[in-house]
């Protein structure tokens, strides 16, 4: 697992697919649900007639932690939900990378938002966790 200046990383030795699979059921093995997914390389071909990657934007919620977050800070909906995206790294391989939680809510003034953001950092690192030690 690799922290970055605004997320935190794995590469996985799956297929496109099976890393998408594996990362939604990692996620609802959290409390997550994907309300969304976009997906890149459709959207642009669709809108830009461009040739992208496979890569996928999931938009993952954990209710009861967007609740009491929403309960804090109303405008936290701006920062919700959790996006984290799967993309083709190369054949076979694959990288699953989730916002960093504490980078997002460290920028709201909020002293409530902390013990959340915390939590749900823990949370997608075990998601991204288990997928490292599963693949």
């Amino acid at each position: 697992m690799q922290d970055t200046n605004y997320g935190i990383r794995v590469e996985l030795p799956l297929a496109f697919e099976e890393a998408v699979e594996r990362t939604t059921a990692a996620l609802k093995a959290e409390g997550f649900g994907v309300l969304t997914t976009i997906d890149v390389k459709q959207t642009m071909k669709q809108k830009l007639d461009k040739d992208f990657r496979k890569y996928v934007i999931l938009g993952a919620c954990n209710p009861p932690l967007a609740h009491e977050a929403l309960g804090a800070e109303l405008e936290i909906g701006l920062l919700l939900p959790c996006n984290l995206v799967v993309y083709e790294a190369g054949p076979g391989r694959s990288v699953v990378a989730s916002v960093a939680p504490l980078v997002t809510m460290g920028r709201v003034a909020n002293p409530a938002l902390a013990p959340l953001g915390q939590q749900v950092d823990a949370k997608l690192r075990r998601v991204l966790g288990s997928l490292e030690a599963g693949a």
